[in-house]
C-alpha cells in the first residue's frame, strides 16, 4: 500500500485551517447577502416601507411597522457590511440575530409560514457563525487582534 499526499488525511492543523476557510466563506456569503438586502432598498426607502406596512395591515401593529421598515435597510446594510469585512463580528452577529428575531416575529404575526422557514435558516446561520467565531481567521477582527498582541509583546 503506497501512501501519497492526495489520499492522506489532513492533520489537526489542516482541519482547523479548513474550518477557518469554511467559516470565512460562510461569514462572507451571509455578509454580502445581508448587505445587498439593505443596499437595494435604500434608494426606494419610502416605497419599501409602504409595501411592508401594507403587508401588516391585518395585524395588530400596522403603523408601528413603518418605523421598523424605514430602519431595516440601514440595519441590514450595517450588519452586512461588518460581516463582509469581519469587523466587530460578535456585535454584527448578535445584531443580525436580533434583527432576524424581529423579522420572525412579524412574519409569524402575518402567518407567512414559507417566509418564516427561510428566516429560520438565517437564524441558524447566525447561530452557527456566532458559535464558531473562534474560526474567524480571515477577518479584520483577526488582523486587529494579531496587531494588538504584537504591539503589546513589543512594549514589554
Amino acid at each position: 500500500m503506497s501512501s501519497n499526499s492526495s489520499t492522506k488525511e489532513p492533520g489537526e492543523m489542516g482541519i482547523r485551517f479548513d474550518r477557518q476557510i469554511a467559516y470565512g466563506i460562510l461569514r462572507l456569503t451571509l455578509g454580502v447577502n445581508i448587505l445587498l438586502h439593505g443596499l437595494v432598498r435604500l434608494p426606494h426607502l419610502a416605497s419599501s416601507a409602504d409595501t411592508l406596512v401594507q403587508a401588516f395591515a391585518k395585524t395588530p401593529l400596522p403603523q408601528a411597522v413603518r418605523l421598523f421598515a424605514l430602519a431595516l435597510p440601514f440595519a441590514e446594510t450595517i450588519v452586512g457590511f461588518l460581516l463582509t469585512l469581519g469587523l466587530w463580528t460578535r456585535f454584527a452577529l448578535v445584531g443580525g440575530g436580533l434583527l432576524i428575531t424581529a423579522l420572525v416575529f412579524g412574519t409569524a404575526l402575518r402567518s407567512d409560514w414559507e417566509t418564516l422557514g427561510i428566516q429560520m435558516l438565517y437564524a441558524a446561520i447566525y447561530y452557527l457563525l456566532l458559535a464558531g467565531r473562534t474560526y474567524n481567521r480571515f477577518s479584520i477582527d483577526h488582523l486587529r487582534r494579531k496587531t494588538r498582541v504584537h504591539y503589546v509583546n513589543e512594549t514589554k
